[in-house]
């Protein structure tokens, strides 16, 4: 496959037109022009994005510009509201992540929101997250997921989403709750990988030198106890705090004691947050979090089961790295210019999300967002945004999404979107189609090259194309402006469901 198509189809979410264009002007070699695009996507901010910006303007997101205490106390306190505009944050930044995802050309900036609220992940229709996801979307993911992982993983663990959603908003040393602290060890940082059950601390390898190879359920526990008092400012539970939304270390519920973790000791009455940031150190530094992430990076990115070389490579950097503001941008650098990156390709389906967006790219749809029978349709195919209720997000390999519901759902949609039966989702298919196309074989090739970028890998797929546009008249016969209107959208609607276009 040409190193075109597997970086815009997995540096982006697929082709809309112009992007081949636009990629093949970046240099005269193949190595130039994808050290080009990476080097432009790796700063998204230098890119300019106008057609993508207009259209969010044009969908008025009023609540995505709120700050975190605006959002807190307009859509969460003041509970006199009606329904719909209390639930605005989260609806407005589902709105916009499928504008992003479809218009902008900081494509590998979308790819990697995706990754990290899918690592990160939160039930975001929870009953505080949806009030402030504009902030956990922004400040704590965005903001930080071309800088530095440390600094990320503070942002998500003080945010009131996360807080609320893994419980540590009530872990006091008289209820100790571990949700936050398990997960953060098991699915944030080292993985149920480095997890080597519950032997004592002092027996795992490493622990006399202050460098153990892995965790215990000793550590979790101990860790819950740093993290006691890290709640959010929320006079609902204590009238002695404020009702702002903000992250609040609350003295009166923290563990003050000696604690252990990662064979660490941890000195009695250290300074406020002092505890929890000592194990966010410890943890961002554990050359296992490294493997782990960097895992989850290449398998996104890569293939479904990653080559190590490039994940101890990758890991390697992360962990040398560790106090780099640009550490993660690092990182995806080194992945994205592996030889593994750019000579494999179809190791790797697309998951619901990245087919929507792909197929909405594709066919260069025009969005407005009328009502909300877009998301009625794409949540059959098992994916909803923002709504994986266990901590783990969404799996990333074809076995979780070549199911036979998973695929007709995507027929489904496709068929919703082309056909124009999703309000302000407009395909307009027949006015995209080159007026000289006019026989099947020269329509059938158009949308083929439009759509895919490549030939069909079976060419039994592309005569059927050919046939149905065809319908027994000569494969070089032209057909009349009403037998195109009338043939090519259901053409174009076969393609987009044939086995090429889940791959990337």
């Amino acid at each position: 496959m040409n190193v075109e198509l597997i970086a815009l189809n997995r540096m982006a979410f697929g082709l809309r037109p112009g992007d081949l264009e636009a990629f093949r002007a970046l240099g005269n070699t193949d190595d130039a022009r994808l050290s080009a695009y990476i080097e432009q996507q790796l700063q998204p901010s230098n890119i300019l994005d106008t057609e993508c910006d207009n259209k969010l303007t044009l969908a008025g997101l009023t609540t995505l510009g709120k700050s975190l205490t605006q959002l807190w106390a307009e859509h969460y306190v003041d509970n006199k509201k009606d329904y719909s505009f209390r639930i605005a944050p989260i609806t407005d930044t589902r709105k916009a992540t499928i504008l992003k995802a479809v218009y902008s050309k900081r494509q590998l900036q979308e790819v990697l929101a995706d990754f990290w609220h899918n690592h990160f992940n939160v039930f975001g229709w929870e009953g505080y997250a949806q009030h402030v996801w504009p902030h956990y979307d922004r400040d704590c993911l965005r903001a930080n997921m071309f800088g530095n992982f440390r600094q990320m993983l503070e942002a998500v663990a003080t945010s009131p989403a996360m807080l609320y959603y893994l419980d540590n908003y009530r872990n006091s040393r008289g209820g100790p709750n571990e949700n936050w602290a398990r997960e953060l060890i098991e699915l944030h940082t080292l993985g149920a990988e480095n997890y080597l059950g519950v032997k004592p601390q002092n027996e795992v390898q490493g622990y006399a030198s202050g460098s153990p190879i892995g965790y215990v359920d000793g550590d979790v526990y101990e860790a819950t106890r740093c993290f006691t008092g890290w709640r959010v400012n929320d006079s609902t539970y204590e009238k002695d705090v404020t009702n702002t939304g903000t992250f609040l270390f609350y003295e009166p519920w923290h563990d003050r004691f000696q604690k252990i973790v990662l064979g660490k000791n941890l000195p009695p009455d250290q300074s406020q947050l002092k505890d929890g940031r000592d194990v966010l150190d410890l943890l961002a530094a554990h050359p296992g979090t490294g493997r782990f992430v960097c895992r989850k990076l290449c398998r996104r990115l890569i293939s479904d089961n990653p080559p190590d070389r490039v994940v101890n490579e990758a890991a390697a950097l992360f962990t040398a790295q560790k106090d780099a503001p640009d550490q993660l941008r690092q990182v995806y650098r080194l992945i994205l210019k592996s030889p593994e990156f750019s000579q494999t390709w179809g190791d790797k389906i697309k998951r619901p999300f990245d087919f929507a967006i792909s197929m909405l790219r594709a066919t260069n749809t025009d969005i407005t967002f009328q009502d909300d029978g877009f998301f009625w349709n794409y949540d059959a195919l098992g994916q909803s945004m923002f709504a994986r209720r266990p901590p783990d997000g969404y799996p990333d390999t074809k076995e979780a999404w070549t199911n036979t519901t998973s695929i007709l759902q995507r027929w489904r949609l496709t068929a919703a979107v082309i056909e124009g039966n999703i309000k302000g989702f407009n395909a307009k298919i027949v006015e995209q189609t080159l007026a000289n196309a006019v026989t099947p074989n020269q329509l059938a090739d158009f949308w083929i090259e439009r759509i895919l970028g490549h030939a069909m890998t079976r060419p039994d797929d592309r005569a059927e194309i050919v046939r149905l546009i065809a319908q027994g008249k000569g494969n070089d016969t032209a057909l009349t402006t009403a037998q195109i209107a009338e043939r090519i959208p259901r053409a174009v609607e076969l393609i987009l469901m044939c086995p090429d276009f889940q791959l990337k």
